[in-house]
């Protein structure tokens, strides 16, 4: 079993897919049901997207018609954004569906002493039951999934099943079983409907001991004392090489006792990147023994529980770090059980992949920000046909919806007019920014593409009000509309903040004229506007009134996740922006809603008001017993936003860092009386471990670099002089 908080159990078999525990390495997924009977792994891979039929989708021509909807808006014509269309019909991305699942069907089973359970240190997800012992993990050196079923007389039939729900019907399926000297190597091919493209999934059986045969769909096997199965897919066009493919998983076995030793060595492979950084970070907040030792189904029901909060902080670190590698995390993740995911399983870039990857920087997963690096790299050519086609401008616009093929923005109807929203690249960028930060280091390719974000907004940035600063025209705040006035208007704060941020951040990294010209239309912005309920408004724009009741909080984006607005720095906006905090509704209690008021509340210095935005989502049945999470209350359609940003909650409310400043127990929580958190990074070369019981804390701060910078406390203000490879321990009051 492994050791709470770094793992959980159950007491039975996964009774649906949302219930399987979970491994993945960033490109191959598993959901693992440990059910001894029916030995069940989905497989999915993060390329499996679903082609709709149509033409490969481009943005809309509008750049001809953007100065007219310009003039209109400014004008007073509140609706007139809602014909800045070229009348296609809503097109949703690609949608994400699972592979197939690798069975093993037993013939009889023995049924004692049942555990499963999911070790996050290893990524190990295994079942125990009279004898019978399955283990899975999905391997970040050998990018294969790796299961390993042992116990006396195993006799059963191993097969590639594509049957999941939502499976189309025009699915072309072909198998193939070859049996060899040690085992078997079965392959499924699956065709999508009236396409080239295809995906193969490819199967390596070693068995130890007993008989292989060709079975009904598979392979059979009898008597054997170890089955080994290793799993890769990959997607295509045209045919895969199949033989290349078995050949290739051939060359990961070997040794005396090829299925135990091979698994051993895969094993200590991934192992060794895996584990690393998983402990980078840890989290204790010094729960009682008896409830740490729970079943994570019995555990959630102890909403108030240490424990709870301790065991979700190191689960979403793994699955976090589990779902990223080749892309970031998906809305599930890289897992789902079923070809008709919500939302298309896309990648949501107005807030449900941002609160995914927040805690990337501060809490040690350089993988999470590689992995966001590398979606936004392999789609900057798209970024820029946005930009040139919507807005006749250089540079790079991201879209608010990607099935991480396409990053056009084509995503749009009058609803959602998703295609005028330009702050999304900003809010894609600030993690690798702040990443950057951390380590001291500035990669090539995101120096460019600041600059060229920069570059969209001299070219965007034209129109001017009365008082002769920039409007932004058209604007959008996702995913509302002024309660008096349409979706596309004027000077949504969260453009302003955007805006304002990357010329700001475009500047600090490319200093000289450029940086010059880039300030100064920074320093043109329109200023925040705080509304007749003292709130900050959504829309600075005069006469356009808030709607509260919304799930999305946009407007609060220069709280976080960046910095302009503080308590520390601007204490009347800070005011403005807790107050409209206080008065935004829930809505429909999306999850990502209630944790990004958490957030935000962080960094307010509300903790009574974080405690609180997490009980509703500690008592509101968010989670499975797989300790991944879904976005309506009820366990209503499995979704990752919960599980992943639940972390960045934690560290949000025990520290906040710039470049110049260091905030330590910004918003703890009244219930977390001791604790001690280990590892965390501050954006100036810093690492920090703190310890706190009852009134008192202790900070230690380990430099990487030179650091001077500002120091904020619950004991007072003050200055911290770090030098690189030196210690500073800090005691302060908690409260």
């Amino acid at each position: 079993m492994p050791e709470h908080p770094h793992g959980t159990w159950e007491t039975a078999p996964a009774a649906g897919w949302e219930d399987a525990f979970l491994s993945g390495n960033g490109r191959h997924g598993a959901l693992v049901f440990g059910d001894p009977y029916d030995d069940r792994v989905v497989v999915t891979h993060h390329s499996l997207v679903r082609p709709d039929g149509g033409s490969a989708p481009r943005p809309p021509a509008l750049a001809a018609q953007l100065p007219s909807l310009q003039d209109r808006l400014l004008a007073g014509e509140t609706d007139a954004a809602e014909s800045f269309t070229d009348g296609r019909p809503l097109r949703w991305v690609q949608a994400f569906h699972p592979a197939f699942q690798v069975r093993f069907v037993r013939d009889s089973v023995v049924w004692r002493g049942y555990r499963r359970a999911v070790d996050f240190a290893t990524g190990v997800a295994e079942a125990w039951c009279g004898g019978w012992r399955g283990r899975v993990f999905v391997s970040r050196a050998d990018d294969v999934v790796v299961q390993y079923v042992t116990g006396p007389g195993l006799s059963g039939e191993v097969s590639l099943d594509p049957r999941l729900s939502g499976v189309p019907g025009g699915l072309g399926i072909g198998r193939g079983v070859v049996l060899t000297a040690s085992g078997a190597q079965l392959t499924l091919r699956c065709r999508y409907p009236d396409s080239e493209l295809a995906y193969t999934g490819t199967t390596l059986a070693v068995v130890r001991g007993g008989r292989t045969s060709v079975g009904a769909s598979g392979v059979r096997v009898e008597g054997a004392d170890g089955l080994l199965l290793l799993t890769r897919v990959r997607r295509h066009v045209g045919e895969l090489d199949a033989v290349a493919e078995a050949a290739s998983l051939a060359e990961l076995v070997g040794g005396d006792d090829p299925a135990e030793e091979t698994y051993a060595r895969l094993l200590g492979g991934h192992e060794a990147l895996h584990r690393a950084a998983y402990e980078r970070v840890t989290l204790s907040l010094d729960a009682p023994r008896g409830e740490r030792g729970l079943p994570g189904s019995e555990l959630l029901a102890r909403t108030e529980s240490q424990a709870l909060l301790e065991r979700l902080f190191a689960a979403g670190r793994y699955h976090l770090l589990s779902a990223s590698g080749a892309l970031p995390p998906r809305l599930t993740g890289l897992w789902t059980g079923e070809w008709d995911t919500a939302w298309s399983g896309a990648f949501t870039t107005d807030a449900n992949l941002n609160l995914q990857t927040a805690s990337a920087p501060a809490c040690a997963l350089p993988e999470v920000t590689d992995a966001l690096g590398a979606l936004i790299q392999g789609q900057l050519t798209h970024w820029r046909d946005n930009a040139r086609s919507i807005f006749a401008a250089r540079g790079i616009v991201a879209p608010a919806h990607t099935d991480g093929e396409s990053g056009h923005a084509y995503h749009f109807q009058r609803q959602w007019p998703m295609h005028l929203w330009t702050a999304g690249a900003d809010w894609l960028l600030t993690p690798l920014v702040e990443q950057a930060e951390t380590t001291g280091e500035r990669p090539a390719w995101l120096a460019a593409a600041l600059a060229e974000l920069a570059l969209f907004y001299e070219d965007f940035l034209t129109c001017t009000g009365p008082d002769g600063r920039v409007v932004i025209v058209p604007s959008y705040s996702p995913e509302n509309r002024p309660a008096n006035a349409s979706w596309g208007t004027l000077n949504a704060t969260m453009d302003i903040a955007a805006a304002r941020h990357a010329l700001r951040t475009a500047a600090a990294w490319h200093p000289g004229p450029d940086a010059e010209r880039w300030t100064a239309l920074a320093e043109r912005l329109p200023d925040y506007r705080v509304n007749a309920d003292g709130a900050l408004a959504e829309w600075a724009w005069p006469g356009l009134d808030d709607a509260y009741d919304h799930r999305h909080l946009s407007h609060l984006y220069p709280v976080w996740p960046h910095h302009d607005i503080t308590p520390y720095d601007t204490t009347e906006l800070a005011k403005a922006a807790h107050r409209a905090l206080e008065l935004r509704g829930a809505e429909n209690h999306s999850a990502h809603g209630h944790l990004h008021h958490a957030l935000i509340a962080a960094r307010l210095r509300d903790a009574p008001r974080v405690a609180d935005a997490l009980r509703h989502v500690l008592t509101g049945d968010y989670f499975h017993p797989s300790l991944m999470s879904a976005h309506y209350p009820g366990r209503d359609v499995y979704n990752a936003d919960a599980a992943h940003t639940l972390p960045a909650v934690l560290t949000e409310s025990l520290l906040q860092s710039t470049p110049e400043r260091l905030v330590l127990l910004p918003a703890l929580p009244a219930p977390w009386r001791r604790g001690e958190v280990r590892g965390l990074r501050t954006r100036f070369g810093a690492r920090v471990d703190l310890t706190w019981t009852g009134a008192r804390c202790t900070a230690r701060v380990h430099a990487e670099r030179d650091a001077d910078v500002a120091l904020m406390t619950p004991d007072g203000d003050g200055r911290l002089r770090l030098t690189a490879g030196e210690d500073r321990e800090l005691t302060l009051r908690t409260r």
